[in-house]
This record gives structure tokens, sequence and C-alpha cells, in this order.
């Protein structure tokens, strides 16, 4: 049983956002506006 559930730990790859990047997902989801009217949803982009 102790073989099926215990696994070696690998190693795993963390790779950082790029600052621009981030900036851009912030300012994306600042501008992001989501209506709902009956019981539909609208997105819309606000730039």
């Amino acid at each position: 049983m102790r073989k099926i559930y215990v696994t070696e730990k690998s190693e795993k790859n963390i790779q950082m956002a790029d600052e621009s990047t981030i900036k851009f997902l912030l300012d994306y989801s600042k501008s992001l506006k989501i209506i709902e009217a009956e019981g539909i949803k609208f997105e819309s982009n606000m730039n």
C-alpha cells in the first residue's frame, strides 16, 4: 500500500512573471465589466 501513495518529490520549475505582464493583467481586470440582465451575463472591456 505504501508504494501506491508515496511518490518521490520532483523538482518544480517556478517561473516569475515579468512586471509588464502583471501590469497588463491588472489593467485589464480593472477595465473589465460584467453586467447581468435577465439571467444573461454581458462582458465589456472599457478601453
